[in-house]
């Protein structure tokens, strides 16, 4: 929404506008700022300005506001004295009016009262004989005090704009600071949480109570009353758990109506999104599934986000999404829209296998130097800050050595956390997709079973018993050592996310969904969870080439650290500290980096005991033999 604060010179535009955008959240924008060098000195002259003068400038403002407005809104002050100026201004369909009225002796007086401003008090005669006053919008008497005017303009807005303009099912951490995040932007939010009496209560109101300086949200927890609340056509963001979505939705949709978009947040499988996509339109309604990725604090200050669905239910949304969204290093919101049915939340999915590698390879990496090495965990926190200032930057290793500092007491407080690791479902699901689609998925799934193997804690404790490691007597020079797992580190991440584009690239090319992997690759830059120095080069590496494998740069890379990566492996499978995601990743590369393999023998054994046939190198292709072998 755009805010026009008018009136003449000395009515309080500045004044008043730079505390209204203040209460509204909003930047704002004075209009004298963008008069030119020869208006400026004409006005210091005493000489008013005419409307040929004026005509550039106002273009000028006018071009600007539909940016505004699509940066989520704007508070600018103008005098915009004549009808005329106004219709020029009028770029975008909602503009509030703020007229600063009052007599010429109480303006004349805060005239002779200003200092160094290029408008003389002599001008105001003629600002006054031009100065047609508007029949519509917000009309505040400049006798009062800035700030009265402002919460007067506050209860008009108010009273003007009874619907919110957008609403969020579920206030659980992510709904609640998404909602706010909208709120903060200036945006009206409407909140509804369930009532389930003793567990969930007043929920909404709760969140209205610990942010009173929001005045933009309200709180329900009645449905009905919370989509009567909302301005048409509706927006409303689900966030809440996928196995609640569909009974919410058996719910909400007979209160809908044609052109209303509802747009899922939480964490859905892609296929059951396509279906609920599917459902919707027979209703006339818009399903936009839509991954978003950054926790809690991304949530509140700007998650990336990733909408899928039908382009017409995108587009009615997408100034929201891109207001909140965190910015790339360019100033562009990271989110875009991904393709139809369910994309947005299958590349989500992708994501979330991609996290799940990180984080096992830096647990690995860790183990290798604290259970191996012997190495302490503050000088371990020391050779992951080295990590992440020479080139492996990402967000996780930066959390990684936040962990490995926080103490309880004296003591590590990652001693005493259980080595349980719990997982939601994303990357079993892409584990799933994979096998479906027959992509080679090692170091995203070999995360996936290491989470399920942690589970099994009373077996593993019972096991360590009956095993009883032994510890190979090799001298381990320590300083080669660490620099060795560091380039393992950064290969496995490498192959991590090639494995996970190798799969939406597939995907995308079966489903026609023409993904654009060099965005996809950009809204991963910033607020999200795998964010990182090596995504920044993917954004330009996918312009250019359909695999990081095979990008020159990474090659020489990957060449000069095969070496030590398998040493890296070896020794620790050695001194038995599993490594599942660093030993499948060298495992794919050198699967990948192979001419030829010992699958012919696969084949042959197929061709024995099944008779699959098999196809022979000297022959053309798609020519099929069979062979009585015995």
């Amino acid at each position: 929404m755009i805010y026009i604060v008018m009136g003449v010179s000395g009515s309080g535009k500045t004044t008043v506008g730079i505390k209204l955008a203040d209460r509204l959240r909003l930047p704002f924008y004075d209009a004298d700022d963008y008069h030119p060098r020869q208006s400026v000195e004409k006005m210091q002259q005493g000489i008013p300005l005419n409307d040929s003068d004026r005509a550039p400038w106002l273009a000028q403002l006018a071009d600007l506001i539909p940016t505004w407005e699509a940066e989520g809104g704007a508070v600018l002050a103008c005098s915009a004295l004549k009808e005329e100026y106004r219709k020029v201004l009028q770029t975008v369909p909602d503009i509030s009016w703020i007229y600063l009225d009052g007599s010429r002796d109480t303006i004349l007086k805060r005239l002779q009262a200003r200092h160094a401003h290029f408008m003389p008090p002599t001008m105001l005669e003629s600002q006054l004989e031009a100065l047609e006053k508007p029949a519509y919008g917000i009309h505040v008497d400049v006798s009062l005090s800035p700030e009265q005017i402002v919460q007067e303009v506050m209860t008009k807005l108010e009273h003007m704009n009874p619907h919110s303009e957008f609403g969020v099912i579920g206030l659980g951490v992510m709904g609640k600071s998404l909602a706010l995040n909208l709120a903060s932007r200036g945006v009206r939010v409407a909140m509804y949480n369930r009532h389930v009496p003793g567990k969930e209560e007043g929920i909404a109101e709760q969140v209205i109570a610990e942010n009173p300086s929001f005045t933009n949200i309200k709180g329900y927890d009645q449905l009905e009353e919370f989509i009567q609340s909302l301005e048409k056509p509706r927006k409303i963001l689900l966030m809440i758990y996928a196995g609640a979505l569909d009974a919410q939705l058996e719910a909400l949709m007979p209160l809908l109506e044609p052109g209303d978009v509802v747009i899922d947040g939480g964490n859905s499988f892609y296929k059951d999104t396509a279906r609920r996509t599917a459902l919707l339109a027979d209703k006339g309604l818009n399903f936009v599934g839509t991954g978003i990725s950054g926790g809690e604090e991304g949530a509140r200050k700007g998650p990336s986000i990733m909408p899928g669905g039908p382009r017409a239910g995108y587009e009615q949304v997408a100034r929201y999404l891109e207001m909140i969204a965190a910015k790339d290093r360019q100033g562009q919101p990271c989110t875009t829209y991904i393709g139809p049915d369910g994309a947005g939340h299958f590349v989500k999915m992708v994501h979330n296998g991609i996290e799940y590698a990180e984080m096992q390879a830096l647990a690995e990496a860790y183990s290798l130097l604290r259970d191996m090495l012997g190495i302490a965990p503050d000088e371990i926190a020391a050779i992951f800050q080295e990590w992440q200032q020479n080139g492996l930057g990402s967000y996780l290793l930066e959390i990684t050595i936040d962990i490995l500092q926080k103490k309880e007491g004296d003591e590590l407080l990652l001693d005493k956390i259980l080595d349980q690791a719990e997982q939601k479902g994303t990357g079993g699901w892409s584990a799933g997709v994979a096998l479906e689609y027959g992509v080679p998925y090692d170091t995203l799934s070999a995360a996936v079973m290491a989470r399920a193997l942690s589970a099994m804690k009373a077996e593993r404790v019972k096991a360590a018993a009956r095993y009883q490691k032994q510890i190979p007597k090799v001298t381990i020079d320590s300083s080669s050592f660490v620099a060795s797992l560091k380039q393992a580190y950064q290969v496995t991440r490498i192959i991590n996310h090639e494995i996970g584009f190798n799969l939406m690239r597939e995907v995308s090319a079966q489903l026609n969904w023409e993904l654009n992997f060099s965005e996809i690759a950009r809204i991963w830059t910033n607020g999200c969870i795998i964010r990182s120095e090596l995504m920044e080069e993917q954004v330009t590496i996918y312009q250019q080439e359909p695999r990081l494998l095979i990008t020159p740069t990474l090659v020489d890379k990957i060449r000069n650290a095969q070496q030590s990566f398998a040493a890296v492996v070896a020794l620790g499978l050695q001194y038995g500290v599993p490594l599942p995601v660093l030993s499948s990743g060298l495992n794919y590369l050198l699967g990948y980096s192979t001419a030829d393999s010992s699958a012919n023998l696969i084949q042959a054994q197929r061709d024995y005991f099944g008779a699959h046939t098999y196809q022979r190198k000297d022959r053309p292709a798609g020519e099929y033999f069979h062979t009585q072998w015995k």
